[in-house]
């Protein structure tokens, strides 16, 4: 029979800390039904939080897995990213069962939402937690009477040891909208170098993607580490890391805090997601560590 897991506290906020019976570990907070750490069954921690983090009321946490909803970044009037990751989220269901860990979370529409976007809705953020894999679900229903339009992200901050020393692999052929310079291009090879002459700077929006990704990363030890990257139901593909000069201008990051992370978020933003009144959208990326 699954066991019940209980909420608990984790930087002063509710959480869920979800152990799978091999050992793997995620915490999840229900502020903003927010992923902050992930740890394999016989591995280290796979996210990347800033130290400088805030944990606060009406505040977004530096790192982990934010969600972003129902805007992408500053596309459109809302705040920035929306306004899911940083609102309360109740809990549905946690409980562990014979081989996983699994989580629920759900957020609707109230008088505060309603102020700035005007529509009756209900998400749901589901984690399942397994020996060496991670599955996050968001989930989303029109439940008024209106058509409404939105845009969504699985913010993903994987830590790597060195940016120096890992690639993006799997992009190859795909094209894509470039933030920084404001261009569409499209990716030549099919081997991203975060941090290489050229790519110190990322911003990228890879529109239809198709095929799994994978990040790589040879560490100090000399052995390699390999993330295999899956997403289904969002489209496009977010690569950032704000490099050394955008790095330093983030007061919730410390001025190297780059070197240990690169987001490869599973995105739905070049084209909005449109919802009839009772339909749904549901969009995964899963995080294996082979």
């Amino acid at each position: 029979m699954p066991t019940p897991i209980a909420i608990t506290r984790h930087q002063g906020m509710d959480a869920l800390e979800l152990r799978s019976p091999d050992g793997a570990s995620a915490t999840l907070l229900l502020h903003g039904a927010h992923l902050v750490s992930w740890v394999p069954a016989g591995a280290g921690e796979q996210l990347y939080v800033s130290p400088r983090s805030s944990y606060a009321s009406g505040q977004a946490v530096r790192g982990g897995i934010p969600v972003c909803f129902p805007q992408f970044a500053e596309r459109g009037p809302l705040p920035k990213h929306g306004f899911a990751r940083t609102r309360p989220w109740q809990l549905v269901m946690a409980e562990r069962g014979e081989d996983d860990a699994l989580a629920v979370l759900r957020l609707s529409d109230d008088a505060g939402t309603r102020l700035i976007w005007p529509h009756a809705f209900e998400a749901e953020l589901s984690v399942r937690l397994t020996a060496r894999s991670l599955e996050i679900e968001l989930a989303c229903e029109n439940k008024g009477e209106q058509t409404f339009s939105f845009t969504a992200a699985l913010h993903s901050y994987l830590r790597v040891q060195d940016l120096a020393d890992a690639s993006l692999l799997g992009l190859g052929g795909l094209h894509y909208w470039d933030s920084v310079d404001q261009v569409e291009r499209q990716q030549r090879s099919d081997m991203l170098l975060p941090g290489s002459p050229g790519a110190e700077d990322l911003d990228r929006i890879y529109h239809q993607l198709k095929q799994d990704l994978t990040l790589r990363e040879q560490g100090d030890d000399g052995k390699t580490r390999e993330l295999l990257i899956r997403q289904q139901g969002f489209e496009d593909a977010v690569v950032w890391n704000p490099g050394a000069a955008k790095c330093a201008a983030l007061a919730d990051m410390p001025p190297d805090g780059y070197r240990q992370m690169l987001c490869v978020e599973a995105a739905a933003v070049e084209h909005p997601l449109l919802l009839e009144p009772g339909q749904s959208w549901i969009g995964m990326q899963s995080l294996t560590l082979l």
